[in-house]
């Protein structure tokens, strides 16, 4: 199924999409889809519903993250062989974990804001990965049994403050708006393999990402598995697994966005994103 979340930011209902791609209100029977919420057994018994007896949403509404109440918001670098290549960074023995601050997140459609002092504000298309039951030191065969479902995720970054500013990754992948999530949470049973996927990336129009995640570096499993080693990974947690070459940090030169620029994006079977860039707000 594809499950979303709804109107004004911060007061977003839950709803899923039925058999026409229309959007179907969920409040009645969830309160959000966060936390316990995405157990493989509440998502299975909003999926076994009749979508045609729940209300219609009419109208156009603004699509909000798929996600409710993030606990943690992680991520991992360099995951794809060629995208290490253009970064001129070899690949790691183990994956690379970064967090990126939950205050970040926005929906798939939100404008993104590039940071006061930017220099270098970048894209990122993933998949994004949404745990929907505890996994705390789960093995690689046990790894996608506690996934609710997989999503798009823009992992906007700022490479100057990611790489100079002290070498804390964290620093370029938090600023307001630079995580966009969504539009669908869409179960595994739909996905079908996640090492399967098509992923693609446009910056007013022109295509600058193409990629698949049969190249990734660590798989979804491997990941999940690697980082419950460390840390218990929660109901609600979102893992975004790293991007495929074209990012700007890679082109000769340089390319970064700008305000006014669009962006593009989306996975395959997990819907697409569009943000207008634009510049942060002046100092008061």
């Amino acid at each position: 199924m594809r499950f979303l979340r709804y109107g004004l930011a911060g007061i977003e209902k839950p709803g899923m999409l039925d058999a026409d791609d229309r959007l179907r209100d969920l409040s009645a029977y969830v309160e959000d889809l966060s936390g316990p919420f995405l157990s493989p057994e509440n998502l299975g018994a909003l999926a076994a519903l009749n979508a045609e007896d729940l209300p219609l949403v009419t109208g156009t509404p603004r699509i909000g993250p798929c996600v409710g109440a993030v606990g943690k918001f992680l991520a991992i670098g360099l995951n794809y062989a060629d995208h290490a290549a253009e970064s001129g960074m070899d690949l790691p023995q183990e994956p690379i974990l970064f967090t990126k601050a939950t205050s970040c997140i926005i929906g798939p459609d939100d404008d993104v804001e590039i940071p006061r002092n930017s220099k270098a504000t970048d894209w990122e298309v993933e998949l994004g990965v949404v745990i929907g039951t505890t996994a705390k030191y789960v093995s690689e065969e046990q790894a996608l049994d506690h996934v609710a479902g997989y999503c798009v995720i823009n992992d906007v970054s700022e490479r100057d403050f990611q790489i100079r500013r002290s070498g804390q990754w964290v620093k370029g992948k938090s600023a307001d708006t630079f995580g966009p999530i969504g539009p669908w949470l869409v179960t595994p049973d739909e996905v079908g393999d996640p090492q399967n996927l098509a992923l693609w990336l446009s910056v007013n129009g022109e295509r600058r990402q193409d990629g698949t995640t049969a190249t990734m570096h660590f798989s979804v499993a491997q990941i999940i598995a690697h980082l419950s080693q460390f840390m218990s990974l929660h109901p609600g947690d979102v893992i975004a697994t790293g991007t495929p070459p074209g990012v700007g940090m890679g082109m000769k030169p340089p390319v970064y966005l700008k305000p006014g620029d669009v962006m593009e994006l989306g996975v395959a079977g997990l819907g697409v994103q569009r943000q207008r860039v634009k510049a942060a707000e002046p100092a008061i």
